[in-house]
């Protein structure tokens, strides 16, 4: 017996069979996926230290806007890139400095000219410049006429004690003169304080223990504690003593009222009083008696001597 078949049934099978391709595995991957699928480096267990810390400069670079556009990555990625980045100082913002012109070169030779033209510092000026150390100018009683026997005492107890550091200078202020006495010049120290002498010096239990048992010397001046002298009193003494140095004062022995003779030129052995007398031209005019008459007599100091 023969079967026959329905031949549209059996075109139907044929073609359910072309639509319904072979289904391949999920989890079978070809080599084309697995090329196109990124690698994570950075999750990477066998990555070296070196290579992660490379990994998270070149991500801080990019978080930065340093490099290209950053990528997806894991949380522990960007923690890690930020450290970094503030490790090497890359997190802090930049400010352009704005440019200056130098012109030093141009102000030197203005300069170098203003200190050609400067005048050189006053003595007076230096002797009373302050190092800003507490030192001080103190004034001293002593006994009149012995200023300089104390002045030569005190340096010696400051050498031998050590307080050269705190005790400075001491100094007797005097004058120069010209002294014209018995028809001879000669040039004498006149003393501006008599009974006074002047030390710079740092004021402590020390300093003014070594000053005031110096022989001659009879305490400081000021009511309880010694007081320092005003700085533009030392200075008008050291002035008085420079220009007295340059110019010396003339001092006579005779003053106006005073008899006195004449020692030589035309009118020699004459007697006569003193009538005026003029330091600066160290002139004196002498009333001499002749023909029953006082005459007006100019002369030298050196030509009378007082009776």
């Amino acid at each position: 017996m023969t079967t026959e078949t329905d031949p549209n049934q059996d075109e139907q099978a044929s073609v359910d069979e072309s639509a319904t391709p072979a289904e391949s595995p999920v989890d079978d991957a070809t080599p084309a996926d697995d090329a196109a699928k990124p690698v994570d480096l950075l999750a990477s267990d066998e990555m070296t230290a070196a290579e992660r810390e490379y990994q998270a400069a070149l991500r801080a670079a990019k978080v930065l806007g340093l490099g290209g556009e950053p990528s997806a990555d894991t949380d522990d990625t960007d923690q890690e890139a930020s450290e970094l980045a503030a490790r090497l100082g890359l997190d802090q913002p930049t400010t352009a400095e704005p440019e200056t012109t130098d012109t030093s070169f141009f102000d030197e030779p203005e300069a170098e000219a203003e200190d050609e033209n400067a005048e050189p510092p006053d003595e007076d000026e230096i002797a009373l410049f302050d190092p800003g150390d507490g030192r001080n100018w103190y004034v001293l009683n002593t006994y009149s006429g012995h200023e300089t026997r104390v002045e030569k005492n005190l340096d010696r107890r400051i050498k031998s004690m050590d307080v050269a550091d705190k005790i400075f200078r001491i100094i007797v202020p005097t004058e120069e003169e010209l002294e014209i006495r018995g028809g001879q010049r000669r040039q004498v120290q006149r003393k501006l304080l008599p009974g006074y002498v002047l030390v710079e010096m740092i004021l402590d239990d020390d300093t003014w223990y070594v000053v005031r048992n110096t022989p001659g010397v009879t305490g400081f001046v000021g009511t309880e504690h010694p007081v320092p002298l005003p700085a533009h009193e030392v200075k008008s003494i050291l002035k008085q003593m420079k220009t007295g140095s340059a110019e010396p004062r003339i001092r006579v022995g005779f003053e106006i009222g005073d008899s006195v003779r004449v020692t030589e030129g035309p009118f020699d052995e004459f007697m006569g009083e003193v009538d005026e007398i003029n330091l600066e031209k160290g002139k004196v005019r002498v009333l001499i008696s002749m023909f029953g008459r006082e005459t007006p007599v100019e002369l030298d100091f050196i030509q009378v001597e007082k009776v």
